[in-house]
């Protein structure tokens, strides 16, 4: 319990226990805590290579976390073994680091390809195809990746992968559609960074960002052979473009499927340093420390729309309230996933993310509920991603507190109208329910947190 002289918020906890859970999976210091040399042997967690099998470290990757992944691992090798390499990063995570270039493929906020995004890309194939058996190679994934290794295949061009990503996200697709979709029209996804790679060995460090770490889908497994077909993608936009009307050269590439390469004897393992249940239950191992009764879990598999999601969070906060208030003080929820929000067409679209529309939600719940002033003192439901971003904004997410909910109230803003059209980012800047945090340097899904503690603790 938090110290009687200085008595906290809900607010408070709430976002104690949400950075404490984005504190356990920050990539620098998780990829410093794994890597290391033990006299003559290279220990990556379980992989052990001894240092007489390699004369230099070539380091590629991309991904929101790229940056902070590779100043880990120098942090453990730079003074060991000579380093160099190639890593496609957002803008706002990039840093000068000695032996690799840090190559911003994107803008902040817009999690989509960029022609510079290609240019690395194809340059990260080239470094890989030029390796020989003397080198080790160490591929950095995160979340963000497939956004920042753009390599269309032959007759797509780079607009139509935007197309199709635009599409697909606005309708509401999961990531595994939608990376199956990405990793048949590139030349680096679904294993094409493996097939092109000539070192000695190659070791991939992932921190995950897909529920229940599936290595295909995370940043679309580039150094992964892929278990899916063609098929399986043009089924994905069957689903989603029955009227086809997506660029025809989308059609006819995945029509004519790339050969697979079977080649597969390069020497291969990958390590999953960081995912969103070490996330949830550290933030669980928070609440305990500051005297919470919680409960914790973690999605494995697509949550579906964040509207449902929010108020369904909202239901069991209130229930919660209610029900065990004489039995338990202080009570705690932590949940972490992914949602999806489906897009208002582009004329009517606001600005915000899933975070803040699933927080939305929960707060239009919120008031179905009839909470009496002194029940809305008493709890925050907070929803934040733990890479920073949430949608193109500049903010991680938001939170609902009795201070959000009479500014909201004082400013008469409309719900609904935010709701559906996606414009929750407005709301909450209007009435102080922001969270922001700047690039985390880490990318591991959503964690959110809702805090119920009675008055008299405060």
């Amino acid at each position: 319990m938090n110290d009687a002289a200085h008595p906290t918020t809900p607010r408070q906890d709430a976002t104690n226990i949400w950075h404490a859970g984005l504190d356990a999976v920050r990539a620098r210091p998780l990829v410093a805590r794994s890597v290391r040399f033990d006299g003559d042997m290279l220990c990556i967690e379980d992989v052990r290579i001894e240092r007489t099998q390699f004369d230099r470290l070539i380091v590629v990757g991309a991904g929101k976390a790229a940056t902070a992944m590779a100043k880990g691992l120098l942090d453990a090798v730079q003074d060991v073994v000579p380093v160099s390499g190639w890593i496609n990063v957002p803008d706002g995570t990039q840093s000068d680091l000695p032996g690799i270039t840090v190559h911003v493929g994107r803008p902040a906020g817009v999690n989509e390809p960029t022609e510079d995004a290609v240019i690395g890309a194809n340059r990260i194939l080239e470094i890989v195809a030029q390796a020989g058996p003397r080198d080790l190679c160490i591929a950095l994934i995160s979340g963000g990746g497939s956004a920042l290794l753009p390599a269309p295949s032959a007759g797509i061009t780079l607009d139509d992968k935007v197309a199709v990503t635009r599409w697909l996200s606005g309708a509401g697709a999961d990531i595994k559609e939608l990376n199956t979709v990405r990793k048949h029209l590139s030349r680096i996804k679904g294993g094409g960074l493996l097939s092109a790679c000539r070192a000695g060995r190659l070791v991939t460090l992932v921190l995950s960002d897909v529920l229940g770490d599936p290595l295909d889908l995370i940043a679309s497994g580039p150094t992964v052979m892929d278990p899916s077909s063609s098929l399986d993608a043009i089924e994905v936009l069957r689903k989603y473009d029955p009227q086809q009307t997506l660029p025809q050269s989308v059609y006819r590439c995945l029509q004519h499927p790339r050969k697979s390469d079977t080649t597969g004897n390069l020497p291969h393992d990958i390590v999953v340093l960081g995912n969103n249940p070490l996330a949830v239950d550290e933030a669980g191992i928070r609440a305990e420390s500051l005297g919470y009764n919680h409960v914790m879990q973690s999605a494995r598999e697509s949550e579906g729309i964040a509207e449902d999601v929010g108020r369904h969070l909202a239901r069991m906060t209130t229930d919660m309230l209610r029900r065990d208030a004489s039995a338990h003080p202080v009570n705690c929820l932590i949940s972490g996933g992914e949602p999806t929000v489906r897009l208002a067409p582009p004329e009517r679209r606001g600005k915000g993310g899933r975070n803040q529309q699933l927080v939305l939600a929960a707060y239009e719940e919120l008031l179905k509920q009839d909470l009496t002033p002194q029940q809305w003192e008493q709890i925050c439901i907070l929803s934040g991603g733990t890479d920073g971003e949430d949608g193109p904004t500049d903010a991680a997410g938001a939170m609902i507190d009795a201070q959000v909910h009479r500014r909201a109230r004082n400013a008469g803003l409309d719900i609904q109208d935010h709701l559906q059209r996606n414009d929750a980012y407005s709301f909450f800047l209007h009435c102080g329910g922001l969270l922001i945090t700047g690039p985390t340097g880490t990318n591991v899904c959503d964690v959110r947190v809702a805090v119920i503690k009675n008055s008299s603790c405060f």
